[in-house]
């Protein structure tokens, strides 16, 4: 799939560290430490992000993260309040199912697929992490790849060449 290039620059966007990693590499003097931290960014309502930021700081780093998630930005299909229908995202181990609920659910998922859903705009879905993942960075980029699967049913009809039932019964 193609994905279209959304501009963040006139959005007013509002960003969450997900997950900060700390790694160390071993030189003849000691050891380095850098920091690894996962950053989700949003609108609040259609569009959201996920970012990597590496740096020897953390607010180096979190920076860094903002810049590329902007980049990175997706629209979030939804109908109301929830996501259209049922979807399941891979990346790497981890698989990510989305289903649609009912008004007043509420966001029920974990940490990253919760932050996800949230700055995008999501006010009722349920999330599950399939499988035996706690890799953060996968889950969020598996939530990502479900997002970018996620049809409106009035993209179905057109793909399908057919038109919508109000359409229809003019």
């Amino acid at each position: 799939m193609i994905r279209k290039k959304i501009d963040a620059k006139g959005m007013e966007l509002t960003e969450r560290v997900v997950a900060i990693n700390r790694v160390s590499k071993v030189v003849k003097g000691g050891k380095r430490f850098k920091f690894s931290v996962l950053v989700v960014v949003g609108d609040g309502d259609r569009y959201v992000g996920v970012g990597m930021g590496k740096a020897k700081e953390i607010s180096e780093a979190v920076r860094k993260g903002i810049d590329k998630a902007g980049k990175s930005l997706v629209e979030l299909k939804r109908i109301g309040n929830t996501i259209p229908h049922p979807v399941n995202g891979v990346f790497g181990a981890a698989s990510v199912l989305l289903k649609p609920a009912v008004p007043g659910t509420g966001v029920i998922a974990g940490g990253v697929v919760r932050a996800i859903m949230e700055l995008g705009g999501v006010k009722d879905v349920v999330a599950k992490v399939i499988g035996r993942t706690s890799n953060p960075i996968n889950v969020a980029w598996a939530t990502v790849q479900a997002l970018e699967e996620m049809r409106t049913p009035d993209e179905i009809l057109r793909l399908r060449g057919k038109k919508s039932p109000e359409a229809a019964a003019e």
